[in-house]
């Protein structure tokens, strides 16, 4: 299957969007927008999955075998890596518990003993547990037919909410799976319906969301605005669904460097906060200026993730070739 070069770079930049976000938290900066990169993630996997599942038979078991397969032996070893710096005394505010590190191998939401937020032993790994939902949640539907798959879940995300919203619920759990961010994953599948049936909007109206979607985050952002889903999921999917506008025209070029980053987007998303956490914590006691301490902590966190895909993640997908659809899509 051919690549789809537009969301290849599109990974990339939401990766680069939270390395960004967390280099800029650590060395003094502002750049709280780039979390919305996350938003863009869950509207990429909904849309991966819904054509991936459209070009090839599979069942619901072979398909979360190749999810595991493909985030979970990354995500352990980052949190065993954790755990293992934690139990060093490396993290001194980190406090482990055997309770919560089984909940963050097994992607099940629990209150993090350090600070009472809803958090994995990897914090970024948070946003793991809503994709584990959405793949299991998917691999279910897969046993319904096509025409039933987009409706049922869309009507599950949507009772969730629903109960989220007249519900007060304490449970971690139950706070997580009714966020309406659930509802990311829903449009990234309707987007990528129009996609399978050629219905994409003219390049004019590409041009203009994709206008539209980087002076809404560039408001938000300026601003400092407070955002969440409301305002950011509809603003990450009118980018995805811009760019598919641009690329069923052909206008979207293969470039080594940014299919690169969109391959190395997942361990580059999982691995960064390891070395800016170690460059912020060396800048601040050598004194390097911030602003040159944010720019090599984005580049140090870029390039360990970069190492993890070249030394780690590939070689493990790659070890059983995996199906040409997944390999051009793998998200």
């Amino acid at each position: 299957m051919k690549t789809i070069h537009g969301i290849q770079y599109l990974r990339a930049a939401a990766a680069l969007a939270v390395v960004i976000f967390h280099a800029a938290e650590k060395t003094g900066h502002h750049f709280a927008i780039g979390a919305a990169g996350v938003d863009v993630f869950f509207v990429i996997s909904g849309f991966i999955m819904w054509v991936i599942s459209d070009r090839r038979h599979v069942t619901p078991a072979q398909f979360m075998v190749d999810r595991i397969r493909r985030i979970v032996p990354i995500y352990w070893l980052a949190t065993m890596v954790m755990v293992a710096g934690g139990i060093a005394g490396l993290f001194p505010n980190m406090v482990l518990s055997v309770r919560h590190a089984l909940a963050s191998l097994f992607f099940l939401p629990m209150r993090s003993p350090s600070n009472g937020e809803i958090w994995p032993v990897l914090v970024q790994g948070w946003t793991l547990n809503f994709e584990m939902l959405f793949y299991a949640v998917f691999a279910v539907s897969l046993l319904l037919p096509r025409n039933w798959r987009l409706p049922s879940i869309a009507g599950l995300f949507s009772l969730l909410i629903v109960a989220g919203l007249v519900t007060s619920f304490d449970h971690p759990l139950m706070l997580t799976y009714t966020r309406p961010v659930i509802l990311e994953f829903v449009a990234g599948m309707v987007v990528g319906e129009f996609w399978l049936k050629g219905r994409v909007p003219p390049l004019a109206v590409g041009v203009a969301l994709i206008a539209c979607s980087f002076g809404g985050f560039a408001f938000v952002g300026l601003l400092r605005l407070p955002f969440d889903e409301f305002t950011i999921g509809p603003l990450a999917v009118m980018l995805v669904v811009g760019v598919l506008s641009i690329e069923a025209r052909g206008y979207i070029r293969s470039l080594p460097l940014p299919n690169l980053l969109g391959n190395a987007s997942y361990s580059i998303y999982i691995w960064h906060t390891f070395a800016i956490s170690v460059v912020a914590k060396a800048a601040s006691m050598v004194g390097i200026d911030a602003w040159i301490a944010m720019a090599i902590s984005v580049l140090s966190g870029t390039a360990i993730g970069v190492a993890g895909y070249a030394m780690l993640e590939r070689p493990l997908l790659y070890r059983k070739r995996m199906h040409p659809a997944a390999q051009s899509l793998a998200g």
